[in-house]
């Protein structure tokens, strides 16, 4: 089981799905390297009304208190923060998820750019062969999209988009979180309780 994980909230649509991951990850007891877009500020405050501080140190002490209890450790890094350890190839997490992907960000990481500390971590991680993980929230998807998300699974890259399956007969908001985030933890190899597997019996409501 992977036990450094970088998580990186960027602007698109779909933040319960990164809170929940993050929330999965410590509770795994995993040490969680999170970064975070400014646009994935503004998601935040939307979608959840989350407050995400421009300063990492607020920032970790705002989720650590939210997320109170849980053995994992969290580790917050500015987005100019060009010493964190996810910037260099010395010392790459051993794995890294992208949830949710904003387009821009796809499209940059397809690209090389390493122009912020998001992409360049992603960059790291692909040019160290460890797993990256982009979880894109976009629809319909343009040629563009199809031909960035194509070069990056050519890299490497595992193409995870949140589409949530219904055979575990949902009956909250919350179900289908947790059904994609299940499918994120199986590609880390990190263990969950979070839905049946397929053939095993459904537990009682």
């Amino acid at each position: 089981m992977p036990e450094t994980i970088c998580l990186a909230l960027t602007g698109a649509s779909g933040m319960p799905y990164g809170l929940r991951l993050l929330e999965c990850l410590l509770a795994a007891n995993c040490r969680v390297q999170l970064l975070y877009s400014q646009v994935a500020q503004i998601v935040a405050r939307q979608e959840l009304g989350i407050e995400l501080p421009a300063r990492a140190s607020e920032a970790r002490s705002q989720l650590q208190e939210r997320l109170h209890g849980l053995p994992g450790r969290l580790e917050v890094f500015g987005r100019e923060e060009w010493f964190a350890p996810v910037a260099s190839g010395s010392n790459p997490p051993d794995a890294m998820v992208v949830c949710p992907c904003s387009m821009g960000t796809l499209a940059a990481i397809a690209q090389g750019l390493a122009n912020k500390l998001i992409e360049r971590a992603a960059d790291v991680v692909l040019k160290e062969g460890r797993k990256l993980i982009l979880v894109p929230r976009e629809t319909p998807l343009s040629t563009i999209h199809l031909e960035n998300m194509l070069r990056l699974a050519r890299a490497g890259a595992v193409i995870l988009p949140p589409c949530p399956g219904w055979y575990h007969q949902p009956r909250r908001v919350e179900d289908l979180v947790d059904f994609v985030v299940a499918r994120i933890l199986d590609q880390l190899q990190v263990s969950h309780s979070l839905l049946p597997r397929w053939g095993d019996p459904a537990p009682e409501r």
